[in-house]
């Protein structure tokens, strides 16, 4: 494969054979490099073949393997030109996002409490592999909460409106039907609201350790020495089984045979099943929104016991495994596209309508988080973004090591340690899932911020270090 450096930061596999469109890659040297490692590239490469993708094949800083699109990889679709929608162009874990809360506290005031405080939250909040919830709901409740997204848990007592008036698409994708999801997905959904579940999915209080744009900073309401809570989960074992079950009925439907990839698995836009996976998809999406919302209740109710006076506000909530539809200029032409976005992050600017009336002026948040041991970021969309990058940038730092890799070259004691000398406590469902996520199997985040900054598809706001871990 013949990538070809554009500029700084900036290649590309030009267009060739059965490609539609160049695959454009964002990088440094450093990470293209570790993406060369394995086949993320070729993934999209392969994407570029499907039919009605504009632009370009996108690639981006954090990109790494993934199932059909790698994660880090962004295409937009037309449905006037035969575009298509593909469940491996979102992920199995439909809307896995993250949450950002800025709190009342300082760093300070957490000082020589935080295994204590580690211990409360991991028992408040249900964590690991199959971990249920402590939120009852019924088989009905769920297909309330597949329309509603956070709105349904509002209206439950747990939260207030500004949590889900601070959240892409306001918590809820309206488009959802709880029609088109199967007994199988909610039978699987039912026992999980509000838990986070495995892989690198987390709950982190940080603090906000450097300012970088004190101007946006301000509009966000965030401070140097702030407390902050950042959740990343998703839809769970819901989403998976939205996700299975459709790939299977498109196999079926269509199969793969004209397919570069198998794991390419999709359905035109505008068929039958094409729109019910879609509307399958916002449900998945309204759960995980509705999931983090619960979390947030979770955590005030946890942090309240120690500090009764205890304040948490949504900065935002930003989704990374999605489609949207949205508007762009192609060639100077208008058009609606489907965007899927695979373990990447929206970045809107300034004066967009979708972004809530307080950050209309500065754009989007963008929460990009780190590892375990590592600094997390706050960036703002730019109007850049809409030309270079389909209004996207990362959506975190990005694997250089396997699980599998992860579990035969590292052990408990090394990881233990590198958490305890940067003075970070975690409290972890099992060991395999700390070495699994050590903040050796991750990329640099501060190259993946840079590269996402100097390009101009995401700029710095704030920098945030952890002081406190819960993983499943």
């Amino acid at each position: 494969m013949d990538v070809k450096k554009i500029s700084d930061n900036v290649y590309e596999v030009a267009r060739t054979g059965k490609m539609n469109v160049p695959v454009r890659i964002y990088a440094s040297e450093a990470l293209l490099k570790d993406m060369q490692k394995d086949r993320c590239i070729g993934q999209m490469v392969n994407v570029s073949q499907l039919p009605g993708i504009q632009k370009y094949s996108l690639v981006l800083p954090d990109a790494h393997l993934g199932y059909g699109f790698c994660i880090g990889g962004v295409a937009g679709f037309d449905r006037k030109e035969g575009g298509i929608i593909s469940p491996g162009g979102v992920g199995y874990d439909i809307s896995c996002s993250v949450r950002l809360l800025r709190t009342n506290l300082k760093c300070s005031d957490v000082e020589g409490k935080e295994e204590k405080i580690a211990h409360s939250l991991f028992n408040a909040i249900p964590s690991g592999v199959g971990k249920g919830t402590k939120v009852k709901i019924s088989a009905e409740d769920l297909k309330e909460i597949m329309e509603l997204g956070s709105k349904w848990a509002v209206k439950k007592g747990y939260g207030k409106k500004e949590d889900y008036e601070f959240c892409e698409e306001e918590g809820q994708m309206k488009d959802a039907d709880a029609f088109f999801v199967s007994e199988k997905a909610i039978a699987r959904g039912v026992n999980q609201l509000g838990s986070i579940g495995s892989g690198n999915h987390f709950l982190e209080l940080q603090y906000v350790d450097e300012i970088f744009d004190a101007k946006v900073a301000k509009v966000f309401g965030l401070e140097k020495d702030q407390l902050v809570v950042m959740i990343h989960c998703g839809s769970r074992g819901f989403g998976h089984q939205i996700a299975s079950d459709y790939i299977r009925k498109m196999e079926d439907e269509y199969g793969s045979a004209n397919l570069p990839d198998r794991q390419l698995i999709s359905a035109p836009i505008d068929s039958a099943l094409g729109k019910a996976y879609y509307k399958a998809m916002c449900a998945g999406a309204n759960f995980a929104f509705c999931n983090k919302q619960i979390l947030t209740h979770l955590v005030r109710e946890s942090m309240g016991k120690y500090f009764p006076d205890f304040e948490a506000d949504v900065v935002y909530d930003v989704c990374h495994n999605i489609a949207k539809f949205e508007e762009h200029t192609i060639e100077g032409k208008k058009k609606d596209i489907c965007v899927h976005r695979k373990g990447a992050t929206r970045s809107f600017g300034p004066g967009h309508k979708e972004i809530p009336k307080k950050y209309q002026k500065v754009g989007q948040p963008v929460l990009i988080p780190g590892s375990m041991g590592s600094s997390s970021y706050v960036l703002v969309g730019t109007k850049e973004a809409e030309s270079l990058s389909f209004s996207s940038t990362a959506h975190g730092a990005g694997r250089v090591m396997s699980r599998h890799e992860a579990m035969k070259t590292l052990n408990k004691r090394n990881v233990e340690k590198n958490l305890k000398d940067k003075n970070v406590v975690v409290e972890a469902g099992s060991m395999k899932g700390l070495i699994e996520e050590a903040p050796e199997v991750y990329k640099d985040v501060e190259d993946v911020v840079r590269v996402s900054d100097e390009l101009g598809i995401g700029k710095i706001v704030a920098r945030m270090k952890p002081v406190l871990v819960v993983k499943g």
